[in-house]
């Protein structure tokens, strides 16, 4: 019996140890770890600089309410706005609750309600978020939706041009995750440009899977042509910490003054220990060259490898956030990619998500694309025999 709510589909892999890259079950068996706790963990497991800096913040103090003036939560944000179009950051504890925030500044600065996202978008499992996310599996059985997000169809110009003036923001994520690892097209991205500066809207990026290194940028929405009002950031952001933040642009903090808005636990001292050390490491020039090196390299292996198999309709995404589409659904394909030591995930039904540590070695990326093809091969053997 277990004492927790069913609301995970668990795998049966229980963890001992994860050091780098790598997963060690109680059984002792090793898995390469391509989910990175859902691109969380985009330094590895238990990063040596992340670990440091921890401990030397556990050694001071835990927690303060944030009525105290906490130099560490001003350097953190420090590297935030440095690396971004912001100018001032919200701490909280994830992406969610980020979102959650961005959603409230939008209203509050614009005095108007409606939010537009668009279909497959994941923003979070709160009421706001999961109202913002356009999947009706996410909505099913919590009764009626807060009425003030309108979702339209991702990567489509024409719906744009019916938007009027009582738009509060747009809000997407610049490569859908959970919706099919799905990169926006330039032209999208130029349409919802144009689009806010037409009716008066603020641009929210939600960059909670996408950022922090994971495309080669410290944002994805840097591939784009993009200065957005509103960046959300968490996953990557604490190398496993919970922690989460909310980056605005200078207009928008008269907004966001004392009392209108607060988390507790936002900017504890020990996340923000974490998030100082990740981004040291991250937004490093030479580390996101490296990213974009590794990217070209494991797609071209994998086109190389799988790109002519069968089950295989499109390998696609950016940075080390690639999705494999497939002609069927593919959890018995990434249950038998586990069983050969490869941990990877779904992006909807039919695509597998891989998310590999942004300082993962080539040797492991060599790893797993062998397995991935030695377990698409005995697979397709499997079905043709029977």
């Amino acid at each position: 019996m277990s004492y927790l709510f069913p609301t995970y589909a668990k795998w049966n892999v229980t963890v001992k140890e994860a050091k780098g890259s790598w997963v060690t079950d109680v059984n002792d068996k090793k898995y390469l770890d391509f989910v990175s706790g859902i691109a969380v963990c985009n330094l590895g497991h238990a990063n040596e600089d992340v670990l440091d800096s921890v401990k030397e913040q556990l050694s001071k103090y835990w927690h303060l309410s944030n009525m105290f003036h906490q130099p560490i939560q001003e350097e953190v944000a420090k590297l935030l706005v440095e690396n971004s179009d912001g100018e001032a950051v919200f701490f909280c504890n994830s992406g969610a609750e980020a979102n959650e925030a961005a959603i409230k500044l939008a209203r509050k600065h614009t005095g108007k309600t409606k939010i537009v996202t668009f279909l497959k978008s994941f923003h979070g499992r709160t009421f706001a978020t999961m109202s913002a996310t356009g999947q009706e599996k996410i909505h099913n059985g919590f009764g009626p939706l807060l009425e003030t997000f309108t979702y339209l169809p991702y990567n489509q110009l024409e719906p744009l041009d019916e938007l009027q003036d009582d738009v509060a923001a747009i809000m997407l994520e610049v490569v859908q995750g959970e919706g099919g690892v799905i990169p926006a097209h330039n032209v999208f991205i130029e349409k919802i440009k144009e689009t806010c500066d037409r009716i008066g809207a603020l641009l929210i990026i939600d960059e909670v899977q996408t950022g922090i290194g994971r495309t080669g940028k410290p944002f994805a929405y840097q591939h784009f042509n993009l200065s957005p009002d509103i960046v959300t950031s968490a996953k990557g952001l604490g190398s496993g910490l919970p922690v989460g933040a909310m980056i605005g642009k200078k207009e928008l903090i008269k907004s966001f003054q004392a009392g209108s808005h607060g988390s507790t636990f936002g900017g504890n001292p020990i996340a923000m220990a974490s998030a100082k050390a990740t981004l040291t490491k991250i937004f490093n020039k030479e580390f996101l060259a490296s990213v974009e090196e590794k990217t070209k390299y494991l797609i071209s292996k994998l086109n190389q490898e799988i790109g002519e198999h069968p089950f295989v309709n499109e390998i696609r995404g950016k940075g080390l956030l690639i999705g494999i589409e497939c002609n069927e659904q593919t959890s018995s394909l990434i249950d038998q990619l586990r069983e050969n030591n490869l941990l990877t995930i779904g992006a909807g039904p039919e695509v597998i998500r891989l998310l590999p540590p942004l300082n993962v070695s080539v040797e492991e990326l060599d790893l797993a694309v062998e397995i991935i093809a030695k377990t698409f091969a005995a697979v397709n053997q499997s079905v043709t025999a029977q």
